[in-house]
């Protein structure tokens, strides 16, 4: 327990966000989330959308992630690191971490006002199966999938690495729960014809 106002200071800025290099992760996150929120202004408007209570079957994963992730918790369950890994290594992950989050940025860019940070339908939607959509049905997501395994495992304690198992769970649960909701809002024959065509998440794999 935190016997002191030091102890609490001490715990928030600790661990993995101020430590270097892992402390560079956290560099990329910060400005990926502060470019992201940014840009939220640039949506079109939404015409439905899915209900908020039953868009916590995805959203409770990634905030039980994002809960692993954070240092004071990392702390208080005893997290420490189960390995070590050289700074070649680790410099390595920030840059597929950095790469991952640049093809997401490209599907935002590519999908314009189409994007929402919720499930909806906006006012024109149409399917997009060009640029990134074409590679997976899910551009977003699997750039920010890529970055947070590479994450987990530079970071490399339990807490940390069930973080960013749980947040890519999230994600996976939400692109179903979106796919559901488009080809009802889109056409049911349009949709699936693009899931035929094009893999969910993982590149390369069979479409379906």
């Amino acid at each position: 327990m935190f016997n002191s106002l030091n102890d609490i200071s001490t715990t928030i800025f600790s661990g993995w966000i101020v430590t270097w290099p892992t402390s560079l992760f956290a560099i990329i996150w910060l400005a990926f989330a502060a470019s992201w929120i940014a840009a939220s202004v640039w949506s079109g408007r939404t015409k439905t959308a899915v209900r908020t209570l039953n868009a916590w079957v995805y959203r409770g994963p990634i905030l039980l992630g994002a809960i692993f992730l954070a240092p004071p918790v990392e702390h208080l369950l005893g997290a420490t690191p189960l390995y070590h890994l050289s700074n070649s290594v680790t410099y390595g992950l920030a840059l597929v971490v950095v790469l991952g989050l640049c093809f997401t940025w490209w599907a935002r860019i590519h999908l314009g006002r189409f994007w929402s940070n919720a499930i909806t339908h906006k006012e024109d939607h149409r399917i997009i199966d060009t640029g990134p959509y074409g590679v997976v049905r899910h551009p977003i997501y699997t750039g920010q999938i890529v970055g947070m395994i590479a994450t987990g495992i530079a970071i490399g304690n339990w807490a940390a690495i069930l973080g960013t198992l749980l947040i890519p769970f999230g994600e996976w649960q939400k692109a179903r729960m979106e796919e559901r909701f488009l080809s009802v809002e889109l056409g049911t024959d349009a949709y699936a014809a693009y899931c035929r065509r094009v893999p969910m998440i993982v590149p390369f794999l069979k479409a379906g």
